[in-house]
């Protein structure tokens, strides 16, 4: 058998940041429940809010100055767990909407 990814939420006990890693790691199981071998909370101090998946930090509060969002972490884990998979509303992109409405990104080549 395969083994499966380990998700890791680290989160600071002195910031009482315990209940925001339990939510995210529901949510992060709830949407990847077959992908996900296992999540593991892990106390830490000094303000960390860190999330690893297989010793890869996907997301650091302190690198990145805020909390992940709950549907931009799904996209991070998603694409690296399950690239294929659509997460439904939430997603960063719907492709018949690319379709419809062509590429909108601010570094498209614009002719004036």
């Amino acid at each position: 058998m395969t083994r499966q990814p380990r998700l890791e939420i680290e989160y600071c006990t002195q910031c009482r940041w315990l209940m925001r890693a339990a939510w995210t790691a529901q949510e992060l199981l709830t949407t990847f429940s077959k992908e996900l071998g296992e999540v593991a909370l892990i106390p830490g101090t000094g303000g960390v809010f860190d999330i690893r998946l297989d010793g890869e930090t996907l997301w650091s509060r302190k690198a990145e100055g805020r909390f992940a969002e709950i549907p931009a972490l799904k996209q991070l884990v998603r694409d690296r767990i399950a690239p294929g998979r659509h997460l439904g509303h939430s997603d960063r992109r719907e492709p018949a909407a690319e379709a419809v409405m062509g590429d909108t990104s601010p570094n498209r080549d614009v002719n004036l």
